[in-house]
């Protein structure tokens, strides 16, 4: 009689057991997008390498303005930087050895003395040393690295110089961090829009020179009024469509990747905002998107941009 039992006691075993994981792994939802990752979709790090001539970059990533002094640059194949710190909208400089005079004996200060834009005239009125500058405000730069220390409420946001950007020749790469400091629980929170307008303070998305257009059609516009005899058509004529910003152009597949990535909404929409893009809406093209599970919020962004 016990062995009777017995089989199918074992078999009623073996299907629970295997029940158990199906069951705990459908009732298990998507892991929201982490911090880290948000922030890796709002700001494209540059891929670099080297060549015969030293550093250079493989893949652009997105550029950005410095809005700051005091952001010390050191060469890019220095192994340690000099972290500026960004806290309660006020940035401190770093300090130390990294001020500290080290003559032009160096291979890489003796190289590079006397080459390199703006070594010789620093922003804040700071003395620069052969081999580090100080970046000035408007320079452009690349993200290199963006490191997330929760536990000391702090991000690292590492960048290197955008040369081709800056019209730098020779070329020379310098990097630079920036250490901003958190109140604390505002990283664990996670909010990234008010992380990303903390960063904005020190680093702004580059408008791809927009501000020089603003200001090009305002000398226009004086020059216009100064000047007798033109007619009122010329007078009215519709000022130029502002540049599209400037930055690797955003596709139909980036979006697809973002969203399958689980970034919010609000994210990609704003990454649309400010970058610039190469869309197909083609009406094959929209279908496919809808298809991969792209919103109707995102596909309207991506149509009005285009």
């Amino acid at each position: 009689m016990r062995q009777k039992l017995g089989t199918p006691v074992s078999i009623l075993s073996m299907l629970v057991t295997a029940l158990i994981p199906c069951s705990l792994t459908a009732g298990q939802a998507a892991a929201p997008p982490s911090l880290q990752e948000q922030l890796q979709a709002q700001y494209k790090v540059v891929k670099m390498g080297s060549d015969s001539n030293g550093p250079t970059v493989i893949e652009e990533g997105t550029v950005l303005a410095i809005q700051k002094g005091g952001i010390l640059g050191v060469p890019y194949a220095n192994p340690k930087g000099c972290p500026a710190k960004y806290e309660n909208a006020n940035l401190k400089p770093p300090s130390g050895w990294c001020t500290q005079s080290r003559g032009g004996g160096g291979k890489i200060g003796g190289f590079l003395k006397n080459k390199i834009p703006g070594s010789s005239n620093v922003s804040d009125s700071k003395t620069s040393t052969a081999d580090t500058r100080y970046f000035k405000k408007g320079e452009k730069v690349y993200p290199s690295n963006i490191t997330i220390d929760l536990k000391n409420e702090k991000i690292a946001f590492g960048v290197v110089a955008c040369d081709t950007c800056n019209k730098t020749d020779p070329p020379t790469y310098y990097k630079a961090e920036v250490d901003f400091q958190f109140p604390s629980g505002s990283l664990e929170k996670g909010d990234v829009s008010k992380i990303e307008d903390t960063i904005a303070e020190v680093f702004q998305l580059d408008s791809g020179g927009d501000a020089q257009q603003s200001q090009g059609q305002q000398q226009g516009g004086q020059d216009q009024q100064a000047a007798p005899g033109q007619g009122q058509d010329q007078a009215q004529a519709p000022a130029a469509a502002p540049a599209a910003p400037a930055g690797p152009m955003l596709t139909n597949d980036d979006i697809v990747k973002l969203v399958k990535a689980k970034l919010p909404e609000s994210v990609i929409i704003k990454k649309i905002s400010n970058s610039s893009c190469a869309f197909d809406t083609d009406p094959d093209a929209l279908i496919k998107l809808k298809q991969a599970g792209v919103s109707e919020a995102v596909i309207d962004a991506m149509v009005d941009k285009k």
